[in-house]
């Protein structure tokens, strides 16, 4: 049974640092259903040599393999396989697992989590097989109330909510991710009559597939609000085990219009809440945060949640699947018929298919997306027929060029375009600028891009320009300039290279002048400026929301003035190959200062070879003894300090260890310093 926690198990232990310390190689991959070969090889071999390996569909199974051999040759290794279905030994032969094996040393193991006992037997392994049982009733209380009751704990000590709490666990029946859900549901219901609604709901005995999880499901999926319904629900387009990215779920909750934007916010503000109250109700887990926000960036769903939001989209949403080259093979949610979509499909997604021609219904589509498939074209008449699309996915494929007609459906309801990681991909249509409601465009990873069209600047509604497109200084027919930006006044993302033509063309310097950001900013990464010195806009406290900064592969000598910024939270400061030196005007401390980064928590300094003198500033305001400088705050919340590869760096300024609540001083490493005492 789904939700039994045969995966936590298997992370408790892949994670362990005895297991850890044991094995020299170790490789976790969700295999899922269907069963991929080349997938499952590339992901290994992506862990092992822990970097990116080529697009799966130009690399042969027999390269991939070969590769893990290399790798693993002589070490020990440890292979974890979640979430195994097919017992196929003929699929599983492909995967040549003995061979693999034969080639580690001595130690090596696999692990493997399943439903089917015979997925154990067909791996002859059943004389290893642990059989997970559900949850005695104290440790399923004790789970309960770690959640239900997290910052109550005056709630937890009434007999009135302890009475109510066993007989509600009673009702979970030992199943880890049923406690969880209904103590997230729990959570925020304040009395013991809301608690009771709950005990004696009638969705106890309503009759559903996997009756014993779905049920307590229905009932945390009935208490949210509509949007957060819409939100969860929209997940089911994606494939099972698929890692999330925060940003483009939220993004795409946008371009569906699922996100009820309060007056005076920000749809991706509204977003993110949304986001957390499902994290609350446990629907999400597996979080991964970013290194210095901190902040979760990227989850996954339980599959057996993942049944469940199928379950109740199934005539709304459909999965094809190609089968054979020049087949599509069409299956629903939960329906083994596999029938053909219905007039309902709003969603619809394709998976290892080569090309995509003809779908039917196609005129209702609001979404249309592709994973795990290899699509060298779009046929225009298809693109001609998505009159309601909102959402077309087309990331990581070997198409070179999007159709010219997608510029043709001029009042085209397309609001999100994903193109990132098409690296073939050459050129953009020229007509673009017709897509009028047009928010996000994602280029990510599409190096060939020659550069992006002019008719991008015409789309007013655009606020996300995400990617490796090139904008150019100098006027050009076809590109889009830095002068088009002007007009795109709805912009809350622009990640773009800028490039320079000619002899006439603006100065680095020059081009950072004229890019002054909106005052409310809130995250701005800078990479390989060549500039000699910084915009007014960097030299004083004028972007007053800015909360994070990273300066990248800069070649100025010179840092600005960053300690004016009063909400500045996240420092990075990476591969600034000229920078030997920071001091004073680093801190931007003037007369009149009565602080210096009021609010930063998060410094990391990383890849400055040539960084071997940090000072507070010159002369007497070296000295932090100085009358004037003891009356400065400086770093006051500075919690976390991140030093990497400063190989020159020998001493921290006496302020920092003195004066900041440093709790972790992290990644220390080619570096020589002297902390004072």
């Amino acid at each position: 049974m789904g939700g039994l926690g045969k995966t936590t198990f298997a992370q408790l232990i892949f994670e362990d640092a005895e297991v850890q310390a044991h094995f020299d190689k170790k490789a976790w991959v969700c295999v899922s259903d269907p069963f991929d070969v080349i997938k499952i090889a590339k992901e290994i071999l992506e862990l092992v040599e822990e970097e990116k390996t080529q697009d799966c569909s130009i690399v042969s199974l027999q390269k991939l393999l070969k590769s893990i051999q290399a790798h693993i040759k002589d070490k020990k290794f440890l292979l974890v396989l979640d979430d195994v279905w097919t017992e196929d030994p003929i699929k599983w032969d492909n995967l040549k697992l003995p061979i693999l094996m034969q080639t580690c040393a001595e130690g090596s193991r696999i692990l493997v989590t399943t439903r089917k006992q015979e997925v154990a037997q067909m791996m002859r392994a059943t004389s290893d097989m642990i059989m997970l049982d559900k949850l005695s009733h104290s440790d399923s209380l004790e789970l309960f109330n770690s959640v239900a009751f997290r910052g109550r704990e005056q709630d937890k000590s009434n007999k009135g909510f302890g009475d109510t709490a066993e007989k509600i666990v009673r009702k979970c029946g030992g199943l880890p991710l049923v406690v969880k859900t209904l103590g997230g549901l729990l959570l925020h219901k304040g009395t013991i009559r809301e608690w009771e609604e709950v005990l004696n709901s009638e969705i106890w005995k309503v009759k559903v597939v996997q009756e014993d999880v779905f049920r307590p499901l229905l009932l945390s999926y009935y208490d949210l609000a509509l949007e957060i319904k819409s939100c969860l629900l929209y997940c089911s387009t994606f494939p099972k085990d698929f890692e999330f990215s925060i940003e483009m779920l939220i993004e795409q909750w946008m371009s569906q219009d699922y996100l009820n934007v309060r007056e005076n916010s920000e749809e991706t503000t509204e977003g993110r809440e949304v986001f957390n109250k499902l994290v609350m109700r446990c629907f999400f887990q597996d979080f991964q945060k970013h290194a210095l926000t901190k902040e979760i960036i990227g989850c996954k769903m339980h599959d057996t949640v993942h049944d469940f939001v199928q379950y109740l989209t199934q005539n709304e949403c459909f999965t094809m699947e190609a089968t054979c080259t020049h087949g599509i093979e069409t299956s629903s949610a939960n329906d083994t018929t596999k029938p053909r979509p219905g007039d309902k499909v709003r969603h619809l997604t394709f998976k290892n298919a080569s090309s995509i021609s003809s779908i039917v219904n196609c005129e209702i589509l609001r979404t249309l997306a592709n994973f795990d498939s290899g699509i060298t074209s779009i046929d225009s008449n298809l693109i001609r027929r998505l009159k309601r699309l909102r959402t077309l996915n087309l990331s990581r494929n070997l198409i070179w060029k999007v159709p010219e007609e997608i510029g043709d459906l001029m009042h085209l309801s397309l609001q999100t375009l994903r193109l990132d990681g098409c690296e073939q991909l050459a050129k953009l249509p020229d007509n673009m600028g017709k897509l009028i409601n047009l928010k996000h465009l994602q280029l990510r990873g599409c190096a060939a891009l020659r550069y992006l069209p002019k008719g991008i600047g015409s789309i007013r509604n655009l606020r996300t320009l995400d990617g490796d497109g090139r904008v150019y200084c100098s006027e050009d027919a076809e590109a889009l300039t830095l002068g088009d930006l002007s007009m795109m006044n709805q912009l809350r993302r622009l990640s773009i290279t800028i490039e320079r033509i000619g002899e006439d063309a603006a100065t680095m310097d020059d081009v950072l002048d004229a890019l002054q950001p909106h005052e409310n900013l809130e995250s701005f990464i800078l990479y390989g400026y060549k500039g000699s010195t910084w915009p007014t806009w960097m030299t004083t406290s004028y972007l007053t929301r800015l909360t994070a900064f990273y300066l990248e592969s800069s070649y100025s000598s010179v840092l600005p003035p960053l300690g004016k910024l009063p909400s500045l939270k996240v420092l990075k400061l990476w591969r600034i190959a000229h920078l030997e030196e920071i001091g004073g005007e680093f801190f931007g401390i003037e007369e009149t200062s009565s602080s210096s980064f009021p609010s930063l928590e998060t410094l990391a300094l990383s890849q400055l070879y040539s960084f071997e003198k940090w000072e507070l500033g010159r002369g007497e305001a070296q000295d932090s003894s100085n009358s004037q400088m003891k009356s400065i705050s400086i770093m006051p919340r500075l919690s976390s300090l991140y030093i990497v590869k400063c190989r020159k760096l020998k001493q921290l300024p006496d302020f920092l260890l003195q004066n900041a609540p440093l709790q972790n001083l992290l990644n220390l490493s080619s570096c020589i310093l002297w902390q004072p005492s």
